[in-house]
């Protein structure tokens, strides 16, 4: 199964902020295998939202929701700090969409 990969506003701007090109490079690899199917490392975090993990530098976190089980809305992201309100953007953002 292939996934077409949609980012919000919210996430495109963290994603820019990174400025550790191993992770950077990390979590653009991680996107690439999802778009071809392979979710890899994910936990379900409530409210529709999952999360993907890239265990590089500070632990980085990206929250995502599947929409007609093939669209994955990439929601927000963070590392492991930030998490719980980063969880809790990413199930608001869920339900807007």
């Amino acid at each position: 199964m292939h996934y077409t990969i949609e980012q919000t506003e919210a996430f495109a701007r963290w994603r820019a902020r990174i400025k550790d090109l191993v992770a950077a490079t990390a979590i653009r690899r991680r996107l690439e295998r999802a778009q071809h199917g392979n979710l890899g490392d994910v936990k379900a975090v409530g409210g529709g939202v999952s999360e993907m993990r890239v265990d590089v530098g500070a632990g980085y976190r990206m929250y995502y929701t599947i929409r007609e089980r093939s669209v994955v809305f990439l929601l927000v992201g963070g590392n492991k700090s930030t998490q719980a309100a980063d969880i809790r953007q990413a199930q608001a953002m869920a339900q807007e969409i």
